[in-house]
């Protein structure tokens, strides 16, 4: 069996999908939702999944799109990118490649220094420095670095 259509590839990962190319993936799935298998009523909203994730290395393309319904489609793209950051996470452990660090930014070469209470000091006066709800420092007594 031929297509009497030709296939819709999308020019970019982010490419809109045309509503006659949505019509014809509901169509063509009869209208049932791939990821739960329920047929998808009339005004009930959903989605054009891609059936290998974009970012699992799927293509933008007509043949990899099936219709879901938005809760059960929002569940999927959460478990794509969870399956992504762990097949991420062994290929650098497998390369010996380590995660970057992360600072809290009050390290041992930074000017300002945490205190267990909460409060900020000065490392090179150890006079105590105002802060601000939103982490922007005030009141320090040199402002030169």
């Amino acid at each position: 069996m031929s297509r009497s259509v030709d296939e819709w590839i999308g020019k970019t990962d982010e490419a809109k999908i045309p509503p006659r190319v949505r019509l014809r993936v509901f169509e063509r799935h009869n209208g049932v939702c791939h990821i739960s298998g329920r047929r998808i009523r009339a005004g009930e909203p959903w989605e054009c999944d891609h059936i290998v994730a974009l970012v699992n290395g799927g293509e933008h393309r007509e043949s990899n799109l099936a219709p879901a319904l938005v809760d059960k489609h929002r569940e999927k793209t959460k478990g794509d990118v969870a399956e992504k950051s762990r097949v991420r996470r062994k290929k650098s452990k497998m390369l010996g490649i380590k995660p970057a660090s992360r600072s809290w930014g009050y390290g041992k070469s930074d000017r300002l220094k945490m205190k267990i209470g909460g409060g900020l000091v000065d490392r090179r006066t150890g006079q105590p420095v105002k802060s601000n709800n939103k982490g922007v420092r005030y009141g320090s007594p040199d402002r030169s670095q």
